[in-house]
């Protein structure tokens, strides 16, 4: 049974808001379809003259899936005042309506895939169907998406390092995209199926996914030195936009997608250890002692009973919540169980991303050793890895949910070092990626969230997904098919509105 709860004001506020952006659109495509069907079929001078500057306008509009307004939209937007241009909005001045016609196609977009959403899970139309989790079928299509991947989207790549200039490619931007592609298909199987027995596996694949906040952010500070405001809104918008829609349409909690405010802390805390005195970051020592003071904050927050409470209670309004299955727990434990569980990953992620140059380096000359040299140590390399990893597995990995828990903030970086050293020995493995796998591990975060509402089912505000989305009742494997088609569908819709919305923060 549908529990979608009372009407919101945000709820009604996102309505009123929506509905006049959606009209305007659809006046602003008649208006460019009237203008291009008027448009003289004539091949005189003068028509391939008005047809070329039809097409540099055209090209203009184009600019905006790039940088988020077109050219002379942002020029225009910048001289005039935000009143006049709401004014031409609200009257659906012509001019202006052609001028944004991608901004609005864009921002309906957006609005009908939140329209969706709440259909699919706020209302009866669908029904839902509880899960079911065969070993043999889910190892079936883990295993087929691989074998398809590998015979369709095997690439090689031949990209030069930014540090030594030739092609050793560690932990290159292709290789880190295929990584978060493959956890994110394990991911979603864990939670379509309810594979619970692969738990602790979901556990170092949020840590990987934490690890390269600190890995990545750290890359960027570190090199572009840029801590300018902008810089750190785009971020946030990046981080945040879609879920606090999300939030809003389907009135659940910021925590209820705790991925969204884990990687939003953990990017701040990267930002604020480069930010502060970032003058001295390329002395080694000063690195050190920021490094240093990272582990201590976390310990002071997450070690010392009572600290926690303390620091966050003043935002328990964005960062508490209550699960409906489980009303009588404190509002902030959920906050205090996620980001405690990879509270020191994404320090981890920062040494590795300081000491990336150097292990690179280190790799070219490697690469260019005498043939015994170089094989040697590779294999002891590789030797040294696999025991640790099975000794990780043995005596952590298999150990129960509740006792994994407890040693898992301390141990998630040794399955995450073992697979980079893996990944990354031969200059043949580095070369190639899985383009499959990267093309799904591009958007992530919208990935994660979206899959609550049109791929599973929770039927009440911040409830858990603990049911499927059924459209094809009695027939799961066709209704797995067809859901997983709309879910796939609904991902390409985000690639537009990322491209819109990563850049419109500047």
């Amino acid at each position: 049974m549908v529990d979608a709860g009372p009407v919101t004001p945000g709820q009604v506020s996102f309505l009123l808001g929506i509905i006049p952006v959606f009209i305007t659109w659809i006046y602003a495509e008649y208006l460019e379809y009237k203008k291009s069907s008027s448009v003289p079929k004539a091949h005189s001078d003068s028509n391939l003259v008005e047809l070329g500057e039809e097409t540099i306008k055209e090209d203009d509009r184009a600019v905006l899936l790039e940088g988020g307004l077109s050219r002379s939209a942002s020029v225009k937007f910048n001289s005039s005042s935000i009143k006049v241009n709401l004014m031409r909005f609200l009257t659906m001045d012509d001019s202006f309506v052609l001028e944004h016609r991608l901004t609005l196609r864009v921002m309906s977009e957006l609005g009908a895939i939140l329209f969706y959403f709440y259909i699919c899970d706020r209302t009866d139309i669908l029904g839902d169907s509880t899960k079911n989790y065969n070993r043999d079928l889910f190892i079936f299509l883990c295993l087929l998406l691989v074998i398809v991947s590998a015979m369709t989207s095997l690439k090689k790549h031949s990209d030069k390092s930014a540090f030594s200039g030739k092609s050793i490619l560690y932990l290159n931007r292709h290789q880190t995209e295929e990584w978060k592609g493959w956890m994110q298909v394990l991911f979603l199987l864990y939670h379509y199926f309810a594979a619970s027995e692969i738990y602790n596996a979901i556990r170092i694949f949020i840590a990987a996914y934490v690890w390269m906040t600190g890995f990545g952010n750290f890359s960027y500070y570190y090199i572009r030195k840029d801590f300018s405001l902008a810089r750190f809104a785009q971020m946030m918008w990046r981080l945040n936009f879609f879920v606090a829609f999300c939030c809003i349409v389907l009135n659940n909690d910021y925590m209820l997608y705790y991925i969204c405010p884990m990687h939003t802390l953990f990017t701040l805390m990267v930002y604020g250890a480069l930010g502060i005195f970032s003058k001295y970051n390329e002395i080694r020592s000063v690195m050190a002692v920021k490094i240093l003071a990272c582990f201590l904050v976390v310990i002071l927050v997450w070690e010392i009973p009572g600290v926690f409470d303390i620091v966050w209670r003043p935002l328990a309004f964005l960062l508490g919540y209550t699960d409906p299955a489980k009303p009588d727990l404190p509002r902030l434990h959920e906050w205090h169980f996620r980001s405690g569980l990879d509270r020191y990953i994404w320090i981890f992620g920062m040494i590795y991303a300081y000491y990336h140059p150097t292990v690179e380096k280190w790799m070219e000359k490697l690469e260019e050793s005498d043939t015994k040299r170089r094989v040697s140590i590779k294999a002891g390399i590789v030797s040294i890895a696999l025991l640790v990893g099975y000794l990780w597995y043995e005596c952590i990995y298999k150990l129960d949910k509740v006792s994994y828990n407890k040693l898992h903030p301390y141990t998630s970086w040794i399955p995450i070092t073992v697979y980079i050293c893996l990944r990354n020995f031969t200059q043949q493995l580095r070369n190639f990626s899985l383009t499959l796998f990267a093309w799904l591990g591009k958007i992530t975060l919208e990935t994660y969230i979206s899959q609550f509402h049109i791929w599973l089912r929770s039927n009440t505000p911040n409830g858990q997904p603990k049911w499927l989305l059924s459209v094809i009742p009695n027939y799961p494997m066709l209704n797995f098919m067809l859901t997983t088609a709309i879910y796939v569908l609904v991902r390409e819709s985000y690639l537009t509105i990322k491209l819109f919305q990563a850049n419109i923060a500047y």
